[in-house]
Order: structure tokens, then C-alpha cells, then sequence
């Protein structure tokens, strides 16, 4: 828990944690789901502009793939603290109440993530029960793409749990470090 402990720096927004496994398999999936992107928008190009003839699957697989991208990357983005911060408030805070406002602020994400994850598995499950397909060439079942979301919200879910404790761990040492107040 110690490597975790964020101090709690001049510049309020650079609260980075390190990548565990986790954040690190959704940053190559990122990276993977971006080159399969890539080369099939390329390949639709280059098919359209030689050969006048498409695979009518690029904007499909583009959608999913972005699905992907976005979902995969809220806990890399989480642990490198990459979101938007009110600096204009945070700035004018004492370390105790930066602290502070840091664990509020992070236990009501998990809070809101874990509902997120609540209803993004529910959706999940009825897309499996119903068979939902994808009225396109594809037909893809469309559990395989929500799947993407049920996924990524997890791995936000743990990189919340990760960014929270660290959170109370700096404010234990911010409160030990200025003295409980009487």
C-alpha cells in the first residue's frame, strides 16, 4: 500500500498511480483494437478507391472497436490521472482538504462506476437471453460487443478501488502530518 501513497504535490492534478496488470492489458487491448481499426478503414478505402467495391463492414467494426478503445481506456486514464479536474477550486485548497475532497470526490465515482457496471451487466445478460443481432452483414451477436463495456467498467471499478485507497492513505498521512485538529 505504501508504493500506492500519493503524495500530495504543488500541482494538484498530478496524482499519477503505477499500472498494475490490469491497466496494462486494457492499454494494449487500446492499442490492438486501434490497429484493427486502422487497417480495416484502410482496407475500405483502398477497396473503394481501386476496385469501386466495399466490404460494407467498416463502419460496423469501427463502432465496435471504438466501443472498445473507450471503454478499455477509463482505467488507464484513471491511474495516470488523465480526467479533468477543477483546478480553480483545488488549487486554493490546504493539502488536509485537497485530500479530503480527493477521497469524497473518488468514493462517489466508484459509487456511480459500480452502478454503471450494475446496469452494464444486466444489459449484457438480456442481449444473451434475447440473442440480439446486429441488423448488418455481420449479424454479430451483440453480447460480443457489450461485452467490451461489462469489462472495461471493471477494470475502472478496480482502478477506482486502487485511486480511493491511495486517496485515504495520503489523507491519513496529511491529517498524521498536520495534527488532529482539537
Amino acid at each position: 500500500m505504501t508504493s500506492e501513497l500519493r503524495q500530495l504535490p504543488s500541482n494538484p492534478s498530478t496524482r499519477k498511480l503505477p499500472e498494475t496488470l490490469v491497466e496494462r492489458f486494457c492499454k494494449l487491448v487500446c492499442v490492438a483494437a486501434l490497429v484493427v481499426m486502422l487497417i480495416v478503414i484502410g482496407t475500405d478505402i483502398l477497396t473503394r478507391s481501386l476496385l469501386n467495391f466495399s466490404f460494407e463492414i467498416s463502419d460496423e467494426l469501427g463502432g465496435y472497436m471504438l466501443v472498445v478503445i473507450t471503454f478499455f481506456s477509463l482505467s488507464v486514464c484513471q491511474v495516470n490521472d488523465s480526467f479533468h479536474h477543477v483546478e480553480l477550486v483545488q488549487s486554493r485548497l490546504s493539502p488536509l482538504g485537497r485530500a479530503l475532497s480527493h477521497v469524497i470526490f473518488d468514493g462517489l465515482s466508484l459509487a456511480f462506476c459500480m452502478l454503471l457496471l450494475w446496469q452494464l451487466i444486466s444489459f449484457e445478460i438480456s442481449s444473451r437471453e434475447f440473442g440480439d443481432l446486429a441488423p448488418t452483414y455481420l449479424a454479430t451477436p451483440l453480447w460480443i460487443p457489450r461485452m467490451a463495456m461489462v469489462i472495461g467498467a471493471l477494470a475502472l471499478c478496480f482502478s477506482m478501488l486502487r485511486s480511493l485507497a491511495a486517496d485515504i492513505a495520503t489523507l491519513r498521512a496529511t491529517w498524521s502530518g498536520e495534527g488532529s485538529p482539537s
